[in-house]
């Protein structure tokens, strides 16, 4: 079946979005094209070394755990990362796989990876200047009306963040796809910014996640 380098792979718990709660294997992997300072895997990818997964073993613990595949990292779609990706979600078998991206390559994956397959794409937007944000507007409108994909936001009160979720807001179809979730890399951290993130949910109609590996610390 091949292999992969990965730097982490663990059987865990997702921690946010539509799908949190689920067991799944973790799959992590290293490198990523942007790097937010809120990242809350920013040490794991600097200090953790790659290994090399068959994709067999792989495929052994989904069996054995009855669990579901969530491929992270690092971000899926970047560089050589993209082919270890497809591989992972073409050639494994799962119950439901979710594929967690700051939407690097997203479009690519959506059209090769078969529609069969039960997949999640979890976009997380990325943008820090205006200009940026033109072309996260251009990405949004690409890929939102693809029953497979979710967005899912770190939410802080800037007018960047506001801009783009007034932009979504009126997009159709667009409210049941939209989790906000408070930015933090500590417990105390997302519960004090809990409060702004559930007003802008309520305010642009849109659903609230938790960061739940974070709060009870299981990743």
């Amino acid at each position: 079946m091949g292999t992969v380098n990965l730097i982490e792979c663990i059987v865990t718990w997702q921690g946010e979005g539509s799908d949190a709660g689920k067991r799944m294997l973790l799959c992590r992997f290293k490198k990523c094209n942007r790097v937010c300072k809120w990242c809350d895997t920013l040490v794991k990818m600097r200090v953790q070394q790659e290994a090399s997964y068959e994709l067999t073993h792989l495929q052994t613990i989904i069996d054995k755990h009855k669990c579901g595949l969530m491929i992270t990292g690092g971000e899926p779609s970047f560089d050589d990362q993209y082919f270890f990706t497809k591989d992972l979600l073409e050639k494994l078998n799962y119950p439901y796989a979710n594929v967690e991206t700051n939407g690097h390559a997203l479009k690519s994956l959506l059209d090769v990876v078969p529609r069969i397959k039960p997949v999640t794409f979890v976009y997380s937007p990325k943008f820090f200047t205006p200009v940026e944000l033109d072309l996260e507007f251009a990405k949004t409108s690409k890929v939102y009306t693809d029953s497979r994909v979710i967005i899912k936001l770190v939410y802080q009160d800037t007018e960047l963040i506001h801009q783009y979720l007034e932009y979504i807001e009126d997009l159709p179809g667009i409210h049941e796809k939209v989790f906000l979730m408070p930015e933090g890399t500590t417990k105390d951290k997302l519960i004090e910014n809990a409060g702004i993130t559930f007003d802008a949910a309520e305010k642009y109609r849109f659903g609230f996640s938790s960061r739940d590996h974070i709060i009870y610390g299981f990743v």
